[in-house]
């Protein structure tokens, strides 16, 4: 640990950060060498993520960053808030709370989907920035983004957490991005590595395409942008079709197989996202094992 402590040390040299705020790393560096000593590995992880929090401190005067602990996911895994980009500005408001992993045993991984999920916050801040100043430079407007994350997914063999992003240009959309972990073997599972083979498209996409009709018929409200289902202008809507191999998924507490679409993917933008349960017995013989979805 100390050995990686002095690595993200030494790569954040390069950050320019104000004077006090080097005070600050160092201090979190020494308390947490120093703790680890008498037991409490955990400060010394916090002393590293406090270097990467700094780090991006100095990215904007705008953005306010937080440790704060979420409730504990299940015996092994933690979710954290690790840092916060935001702006209130007139008519511009943003809000991106970034997660990070901790508490995994395959740090590998941990590391992977922290540096993602950092990276991923700082290009939707930048873009929301250089956005903002395009607008102001024409001579204003309205622009917003909020994006967070919630966990779907607990138990013991399991943690799904799914990130959100939702855009306000005029009208608002929004996209959901889901990882789901196997806590036991500390792997990140994908769709494709559930099944056997491909034929798992085939047959989730024309379940959905089913359960889209059922709920339509039930009721009235409901559209979705799918053949056979009555809609009035069919011939000039582009109908869904087929998930594609790696499309957004979990698996919730009940061991079943959550398949998701954002907003206006394949529904009107009243409608949000839009989930489908897929009934287990209907690709019980394609999948790989019942480890995870029964």
């Amino acid at each position: 640990m100390d050995k990686k402590l002095d690595q993200l040390k030494t790569e954040y040299k390069n950050i320019q950060i104000p004077d006090e705020l080097d005070l600050i790393v160092e201090r979190a560096l020494l308390k947490g060498k120093k703790k680890k000593k008498n037991g409490y590995k955990w400060v010394a992880g916090t002393a590293a993520a406090a270097v990467l929090f700094i780090g991006g401190l100095n990215i904007s005067p705008a953005m306010a960053s937080t440790l704060a602990d979420m409730p504990v996911v299940g015996s092994i895994v933690k979710v954290l808030t690790f840092t916060e980009y935001k702006v209130d500005k007139d008519k511009y408001q943003a809000d991106i709370k970034v997660p990070a992993v901790s508490d995994l045993k395959n740090g590998d991984l941990a590391q992977s989907l922290n540096e993602r999920y950092l990276k991923e916050g700082k290009e939707l801040y930048d873009e929301f920035m250089a956005d903002m100043k395009e607008l102001e430079d024409d001579g204003g407007g309205h622009l917003g983004v909020d994006s967070g994350y919630e966990v779907k997914t607990d138990n013991d063999q399991l943690l799904s957490i799914g990130r959100y992003v939702v855009n306000t240009v005029g009208s608002s959309s929004t996209t959901m991005t889901y990882d789901t972990i196997d806590k036991k073997n500390q792997i990140l599972l994908s769709l494709p590595m559930l099944f056997k083979d491909d034929s798992y498209v085939k047959t989730i996409s024309e379940n959905i395409k089913e359960q889209m009709r059922e709920q339509m018929k039930a009721d009235e409200n409901k559209i979705y942008w799918v053949s056979n289902a009555g809609l009035e202008d069919e011939e000039l809507t582009e109908l869904f079709e087929t998930i594609n191999k790696e499309q957004n998924f979990y698996i919730n507490n009940e061991g079943k197989l959550v398949i998701s679409f954002d907003k206006y993917e394949v529904a009107p933008g009243y409608m949000g996202v839009v989930e489908f349960i897929i009934p287990t017995e209907i690709i019980s013989d394609i999948l790989v094992s019942d480890e995870y979805i029964h």
